[in-house]
Formats: structure tokens, C-alpha cells, sequence
């Protein structure tokens, strides 16, 4: 290890250096990142876009016999206030949501450490191998309940199982299924805590589950439709399609991540090599969560992406802090340079713009009236339904046109259209957007109605039943041809 000596009279400042030097670079990666003018390409849209318009998904989507209730009802609520609060608009509040949660993960782990720069370690690696700190920039809801897991894994191996214990874990998991209602998953870190034999936690946990649960219910003021709207999502969005292809990407299987499985054996020679005298992995439900969530991500990556990676997290970050707390002085000045040099690392590999991760988004061009003039005729009509199979047109437009008095066929879940209209989605990607696969929803289209098809300026969509106009670049929108009506003018038809 260098060598860094500080005088006598700065070592007691030491500890205090590291806690402020770590709090500070986690504070400034989000910072940074949004400075680029970053967005999330996806649910944090969505989500500001809904608490703007103050409307329920029902006047936003159209939606089918499965949708039932919103499974995110205190985000959405969250959202809600702090935009009448600040008079944020749908930026703003990403904004928002992009920083205050990835604090709150961050800076929610470091209690649970004697050397908050082993976080450091832990996110840099994370980095290194994978898209878990770019996860944590996406300002979505399961931030939360990744913040709930990896705070009761640590938990568990700090204190002990007592009554205070269950009802601090009880309001964790009341607040992350309410912001964040994917309930049913939370018996995944029960079983971990079985297989681990810690079964006096386990027994917590599974009450505080219940009783959060149940909590929950009251709080969405509708309990039967709360639980079994989840699980029927659950199941629409895995099984009810025929392809992959369908499916929303986090959905679809991973391929192994065959670099954290190479950091998983790395820590376990580095148990072997420094003989450590921790408790053994087999006692950990960590590892177990771990090892079960890589197994089920062969089937939804999701298991692996959000309980898999911060089991390994909380797994990573105690191996290293019983490492350093064991090899490094606490008022040390090695342990002082390396913090630095961790959280230089940190900063540079978390906010570094790798194949333009943090401002591809610069270059979108949204179909929004204020923005693009000449889009005046061919955005929805009052009343209207925007038709199109590209998820990210509706995140987009939702995001620009939270006010706008139409609704959006797909939406942030296709297994949510009703039966046919779903069915006719399917047909659409099943054959690679042949636009014939279009007819059922051309067949049904009314004058209010928009079709928006992603395509070349060259040509517009071979479906001659409507007339085209491309609207913002890669975007052609189809309309109901306008028999004896006066046509709107516009740039797109000229």
C-alpha cells in the first residue's frame, strides 16, 4: 500500500475529510449528469408528464379489461405536490426525480458503513461492468424499492430481529409498495433470508411484508383491485406474448452478465486470500438473493437488474469495508488519498458521456405544437387517439403535451390495450412493421384520429387510406383523409 503520513494535529480530521469528500461527489454526479441537459428516455416522461396533468391513465391511455388501478399512486402523488408546490413543469420535475432519487439510494447505504468510500468502490465497479449507476439516473420509482432492499439487507447484518426492527421495516416496505407496487416480488428476499437460515428475519420480514402490504391496500383507497392489479400485469407483460420482441426490454431475458459473475468469483479468492474471518456467504441472504435473481434473469432480466445487482451492491460493499476497516487505519493519510482517488474515479467514470449515454437526448425532436409550428392539423383533434407501436413516441409526446386532450393506444405497457388492439400490436412487430399489419387500427380510425409511423423522409408508409405528413425528423403521422373539409395548412404538406 502507498505510503501517506499526515501531521498528528490533522489525523482526528481524517474520518470527517472522508464522510464529507464521499457525500459530495455523490451530490455532484447527478448534478453534473443533468448539466449535460439529460433525460431518461422513458417511465420518468411519464411519470412527470402524468403529475402535470393532473389526469388518471384512464383519460390518458387506452386501456383494456386488465388495467385496473395506477400501481405507482404515491410517486405520482409525490410528483403532484412538489409541482404545485414549485410550479415545476413536466422538466422540471424529471429533473427532480433524477436527483433526488439517486441521493436517496446513494446516500442511504452509507450509514451502514465504517468506510462510506467503500461505496465508492462498490459504485465504480458497478460502473465498470454494468448499467446499475445509469439505472439509478433514470429517476423511476423502483429506485425506491432498490433503496428498501439493499437498507434491509444491511440491516440485517448490523441489528438484530426485535419488535423496533419490524416496525421500521414495516414503514419501508408500506412507503416502497406504494410508491412502487410490485408487492408480490418481496418474496424473493424472504426466501433468500430461509435459504440463508436466518429464519427469526425471515419471520420479521414476512410480517412487515403483510402488514406493509396491507397498509398499502388502505392507502390506495381500492384494496382488492390494488393486489390483483399488479399480478395480473405481472402476467400479461411476461406471458402474453408470442416473442420477445414484444415484450418491453427489461422484460426479455439477459444473457448471463458474464462480468459480474467474474466480480462474484473475484470476491469470493478475496475471502480465500485474505482469510477473512466474516460471517460465510452461505449465512447471507445477500448472496442467496444474488445467486436466485441470476438464475430467474435468464427468464425477465429485471431480477437481475433490480434485486440481483443491489443484493451484489450491499454483498460488495461489506466485503470491502470489513477489507479496509481491517487493512487501513481510520485516521490514516493513505486512508485519506484513497478516498480522493476513489471519488475521482467515481465521478469521472459515472458522468463520463460513453456513446453519448447523457445527451443523446439533446438531439430528440418532439411532436409538440410549441416547439414545431408546422405540426398545427396533424397532432390528435380533441377527443382523438394517437395510434402507433413505438413505446417511445408516447413517453416523448405524453412528456411534451401532458395538457393535450387526446389518448395514446400504446402506452408504458402494451399488455394494457384492450384484447384486439393488442393482438393487432403483436401482428405489427411480429412481421417488422409491415404496414399492412396497420389495417385494423386504419379501419378504425375517425377524424380526430392519428396514426405515427417511424420512417425515412424519403417515402411515407405504404398505407394509401391516409394522408401523410412527416412531421419531426424519423416521424411520419397519418390521417383520416379530409372529404369536404376544408384542409388545415401546414409546412408538412407542402
Amino acid at each position: 500500500m502507498f505510503e501517506f503520513e499526515l501531521p498528528e494535529k490533522f489525523r482526528r480530521y481524517v474520518p470527517l475529510a472522508v464522510w464529507a469528500i464521499v457525500a459530495l461527489v455523490l451530490l455532484a454526479i447527478p448534478l453534473k449528469i443533468i448539466g449535460y441537459g439529460f433525460l431518461p428516455g422513458d417511465d420518468a416522461l411519464r411519470h412527470a408528464a402524468k403529475a402535470v396533468s393532473g389526469k388518471s391513465w384512464s383519460e390518458i391511455i387506452v386501456t383494456g379489461e386488465v388495467f385496473k388501478i395506477d400501481q405507482s399512486l404515491g410517486w405520482h402523488g409525490l410528483l403532484g405536490a412538489v409541482h404545485r408546490a414549485t410550479g415545476w413543469d413536466a422538466e422540471g420535475l424529471v429533473v427532480f426525480s433524477v436527483v433526488a432519487l439517486f441521493l436517496l439510494v446513494n446516500g442511504a447505504m452509507l450509514p451502514w458503513l465504517k468506510r462510506p468510500e467503500t461505496w465508492l468502490v462498490a459504485l465504480l465497479a458497478a460502473n465498470i461492468i454494468s448499467d446499475v449507476p445509469q439505472r439509478f439516473l433514470l429517476g423511476r420509482p423502483f429506485t425506491v424499492t432498490c433503496t428498501v432492499l439493499m437498507t434491509i439487507l444491511f440491516l440485517a447484518q448490523t441489528w438484530r430481529p426485535n419488535v423496533k426492527n419490524f416496525l421500521l421495516i414495516t414503514a419501508l416496505l408500506t412507503g416502497c409498495t406504494f410508491v412502487h407496487g410490485v408487492w408480490y416480488l418481496w418474496v424473493l428476499p424472504i426466501a433468500a433470508f430461509v435459504i440463508a437460515g436466518q429464519f427469526r428475519w425471515a419471520l420479521v420480514l414476512t410480517g412487515a411484508w403483510l402488514l406493509g402490504t396491507f397498509f398499502t391496500m388502505l392507502l390506495s383507497g381500492h384494496p382488492a383491485d390494488y393486489l390483483s392489479h399488479a399480478l395480473q400485469m405481472a402476467l400479461h407483460g411476461v406471458g402474453g406474448h408470442l416473442t420477445n420482441r414484444t415484450q418491453v426490454t427489461e422484460l426479455q431475458p439477459f444473457a448471463g452478465d458474464i462480468l459480474a459473475v467474474l466480480l462474484v468469483g473475484a470476491l469470493v479468492a478475496l475471502r480465500g486470500f485474505t482469510k477473512s474471518d466474516a460471517a460465510p456467504l452461505t449465512r447471507n441472504p445477500a448472496f442467496w438473493l444474488m445467486c436466485g435473481c441470476w438464475l430467474l434473469a435468464f427468464r425477465v432480466g429485471r431480477f437481475w437488474e433490480d434485486w440481483g445487482w443491489p443484493a451484489l451492491l450491499v454483498w460488495l460493499a461489506s466485503e470491502m469495508d470489513f477489507l479496509l476497516h481491517l487493512k487501513i487505519v481510520a485516521d490514516s493519510g493513505r486512508r485519506l488519498l484513497l478516498t480522493i482517488m476513489l471519488a475521482l474515479a467515481a465521478f469521472l467514470a459515472v458522468t463520463s458521456d460513453l456513446n453519448e449515454r447523457w445527451t443523446k437526448n439533446l438531439t430528440w425532436q418532439f411532436l409538440s405544437e410549441a416547439e414545431h409550428p408546422e405540426l398545427a392539423g396533424w397532432m390528435p383533434e380533441s377527443g382523438g387517439i394517437l395510434y402507433s407501436v413505438d413505446m417511445g413516441i408516447f413517453y416523448q409526446t405524453f412528456f411534451k403535451n401532458p395538457k393535450g386532450d387526446w389518448r395514446y393506444q400504446t402506452a408504458y405497457e402494451p399488455a394494457l390495450m384492450p384484447k384486439e388492439d393488442f393482438e393487432t400490436f403483436q401482428k405489427i412487430l411480429w412481421n417488422n412493421n409491415d404496414p399492412k399489419g396497420y389495417a385494423p387500427w386504419v379501419a378504425k380510425m375517425k377524424i380526430a384520429d392519428r396514426l405515427v409511423i417511424r420512417g425515412e423522409s424519403s417515402g411515407h408508409p405504404d398505407i394509401p387510406q391516409l394522408e401523410w405528413g412527416y412531421g419531426v425528423r424519423g416521424l411520419w403521422i397519418g390521417r383520416v383523409p379530409r372529404t369536404n373539409i376544408i384542409p388545415v395548412p401546414s409546412a408538412l404538406t407542402k
